[in-house]
């Protein structure tokens, strides 16, 4: 069975992969920081679908604790198949009223967390073969505060990176969902409704996470879930950046 390495699997999307995925048969490792709410998923999958569960609590803003996460990544004897970085928060828009040392653990776990576990995935994986998903958003499509640049950040490395390690086997896609239903947005109190953001915008998180897995599986480097938000990314190229940031200003993706 494959295994795969979720982080940020306490809840949201992060759950709903290890749900569909342990429903394909694959063994798991699950990472976030509350080792209750891990303990509580495991048994739940291991009951549900019978596939082996590691639990692996880590606080990967921290660089010991992504450290013990990417050792797991690099054993070669019990390797891992599929990575999904998808752990992540959101902060207020207003950067300058923002304390810099919230600003700087978004960074480390959007953008620095990410590329030393996908660096650390790929020492098993090329030439054995592997996924690595990474969990954006449409926000990396256009110009709003620091979520936007760390998401745009992952969207560019990973079309990068599988067009480089494709041929080593390794595909590397970025999903880009927009306001999905999870608990993410509703810590941030955005809900469908709120802040005019209309319901029709809002996807649902199995449907996010189906469509990006089955958009890893066709070894494509960028997932955009829906049509809507396909659209929305393709007005990105053509509109003026003054208008898109506008927009942007009214709520998260």
């Amino acid at each position: 069975m494959p295994t795969a390495l979720i982080t940020g699997a306490s809840a949201g999307l992060g759950a709903e992969f290890a749900r569909q995925l342990a429903a394909r048969g694959a063994d798991l490792i699950l990472v976030a920081r509350t080792a209750e709410a891990l303990d509580a998923l495991a048994a739940e999958l291991r009951e549900e679908h019978g596939v082996a569960v590691e639990v692996l609590p880590a606080d990967i803003s921290v660089e010991s604790e992504v450290e013990r996460v990417a050792d797991r990544l690099r054993d070669g004897a019990d390797p891992v198949d599929l990575l999904v970085n998808n752990a992540g928060f959101g902060l207020p828009l207003q950067f300058a009223d923002n304390d810099i040392a919230d600003e700087v653990r978004h960074l480390r776990v959007h953008v620095e967390a990410s590329m030393r576990l996908m660096h650390a995935a790929l020492q098993t994986m090329r030439g054995r073969g592997g996924r690595i998903v990474n969990v954006a958003s449409v926000a990396g499509f256009i110009s709003r505060s620091t979520y936007s640049a760390c998401k745009s950040w992952l969207i560019g490395f990973s079309r990068w990176a599988n067009a480089e390690y494709s041929r080593e086997g390794v595909t590397v896609t970025a999903v880009c969902p927009g306001f999905t239903h999870t608990t993410f947005h509703e810590r941030m109190g955005l809900a469908p409704g709120r802040e005019g953001i209309p319901a029709i915008a809002w996807l649902d998180a199995r449907s996010v996470v189906r469509e990006g897995l089955r958009d890893a599986a066709r070894g494509k480097a960028v997932s955009i879930p829906s049509l809507r938000y396909k659209l929305v990314v393709a007005l990105t190229g053509v509109l003026p950046r003054s208008l898109t940031a506008g927009v942007a200003r009214r709520g998260r993706v």
